[in-house]
């Protein structure tokens, strides 16, 4: 009776073990095909590398499943146990990371709105508090620029106070600054973005610590769109070629918030001969904006107006269509050196910036290494031309980090905590595409740079009608890029000048 039972035991033992099995194959199978879809929907791995993929986890499937089938033996069955529950706990949090790196890629990429911020201001002294302490003030205003969003504040302003504000108009930000220092109007109402562009005029460098913001106005636009979308990112295209706008805004904070843009280089790409040229345009250069009809500006200021006044205002200055934009500020910008591990760049100059120390030749940058060395004009005779120099020769850095094979395979890990850090309107396939395209084929990347260059002299600008810095543009060198450019898309090897 007694050995009866015992085999009863083991027959009970032996059909729970066998249930326990089943189901940790089963679940290690359906966590294999989660992960194989969501390789496939990434676009972000060679078709070749996804389906070795399905077929190495399709043999550990059959493997598990043997070494857990019905006729156990224990060690055999234990060995198949761990090994499962260990791959299928492996594969769920590479399915969860999958699934992050995704979202985030569809959160940088796509990007079609970004944030107008006005403020309301006052004197440093004024005892108002709010908007409602305000209310018999008489409200400074822009005549033209920026007059549709300063429209849309009055209006706001109204619909909160229950009656009509007064306003008077001033045809530029330095005569709007007077009246409010001037007493000729009590408040001001005015795209925040101006207030920098006011304080590096001559004579007004004080103004933002004579001003108090009492409140602010916030909202979403759309960015203007092509009728006809640019062709999509793919190593595959018959040309394979395409430009982006880099923009760095001078903020901290949210990246979509409209700002000037003091980093302004094109970035053209030809995927069939793996050149990249970088052109560096300096934030003072003297040209005509997009929407100023004819009336020339600082570069800079163009990013008030928005990221594709900018883009446009480029493509009419070198005759070109910019297909992308990709814009980050500081916040952004350090939080991609961290994630990089730090990047190597090579400095033209050895000098000092920011508390920091640079070397002729190589140097490896954290991020607030980073950020000092692209930002230090003061230290060089060509001033904001070698700041330009420098902002590629970070650019650089980055992209030859990012295609390291050691970034590559931690892609996910790259984007992780990215999110919200810079924005671009390039096509998550075209991104993607480029991600497959270095990790099937690997290989160096020919990257040149380039600077255009000017005259330093005063003039008045479409954003600000009394005498400011800006750069003539020195049209020979703006021709020779345009020369460069053609190389690139007649796929011709540039050569570093």
């Amino acid at each position: 009776m007694t050995k009866r039972r015992e085999e009863d035991r083991e027959r009970t033992k032996e059909k729970v073990l066998f249930v326990i099995g089943k189901l940790i194959t089963v679940i290690q199978a359906v966590m294999a095909v989660l992960t194989v879809v969501l390789l496939k929907q990434a676009e972000l791995l060679p078709d070749k590398m996804v389906i070795l993929a399905a077929v190495v986890l399709a043999a550990l499937t059959v493997v598990f499943a043997l070494l857990m089938k019905r006729k156990i033996r224990i060690v055999r069955f234990v060995i198949g146990l761990v090994l499962a529950v260990l791959v299928s706990a492996g594969l769920g949090f590479t399915d969860l990371k999958l699934y992050e790196l995704t979202h985030t890629l569809q959160q940088i990429t796509d990007t079609t709105e970004e944030t107008t911020r006005v403020g309301v201001y006052v004197l440093a002294e004024d005892e108002a508090q709010s908007i409602r302490d305000m209310e018999d003030y008489t409200f400074g205003i822009l005549e033209t620029q920026a007059r549709e969003e300063t429209d849309n504040v009055v209006l706001q302003i109204n619909e909160d106070l229950g009656a009509e504000i007064g306003t008077v108009a001033f045809p530029d930000a330095a005569g709007l600054a007077d009246a409010l220092l001037g007493g000729d109007c009590g408040a001001m109402i005015l795209n925040e973005g101006f207030i920098g562009m006011i304080t590096e005029t001559e004579g007004y460098e004080e103004f933002e610590s004579q001003i108090r913001e009492v409140a602010y106005y916030e909202w979403t636009t759309q960015i203007a769109q092509p009728e006809e979308p640019a062709e999509e990112i793919t190593p595959i295209n018959e040309d394979g070629i395409f430009t982006v706008y880099i923009s760095g805004i001078d903020t901290f904070g949210a990246v979509s918030t409209r700002s000037r843009s003091d980093v302004n280089i094109m970035a053209v790409v030809n995927t069939n001969t793996r050149q990249v040229l970088l052109i560096s345009t300096p934030r003072d250069y003297y040209v005509p904006l997009s929407i100023s009809g004819g009336v020339r500006d600082k570069l800079t200021h163009a990013g008030i107006y928005g990221v594709d006044v900018s883009k446009d205002t480029l493509a009419m200055l070198y005759g070109i269509d910019i297909d992308y934009y990709f814009r980050v500020n500081f916040s952004g910008f350090e939080k991609l050196i961290d994630s990089l591990g730090g990047v190597t760049v090579q400095s033209d100059y050895t000098f000092d910036a920011g508390g920091y120390h640079y070397e002729k030749g190589a140097n490896h940058l954290n991020a607030e290494e980073a950020l000092a060395f692209a930002r230090e004009r003061y230290s060089f005779a060509e001033g904001d031309r070698q700041r330009g120099r420098n902002q590629m020769a970070v650019i650089t850095g980055v992209i030859n980090r990012m295609l390291s094979p050691a970034v590559l395979n931690d892609f996910s890990g790259l984007m992780e905590g990215l999110e919200g850090s810079f924005e671009s309107d390039i096509p998550y396939d075209g991104l993607a595409g480029l991600v497959r395209m270095q990790l099937s084929d690997g290989g160096a990347w020919n990257i040149v740079t380039y600077s255009v260059d000017g005259t330093g002299k005063r003039a008045s600008t479409y954003s600000m009608s009394s005498s400011v810095y800006v750069m003539e543009p020195d049209q020979d060198t703006v021709d020779h890029a345009k020369e460069l450019i053609s190389q690139v898309e007649n796929g011709g090897t540039l050569v570093q000048e």
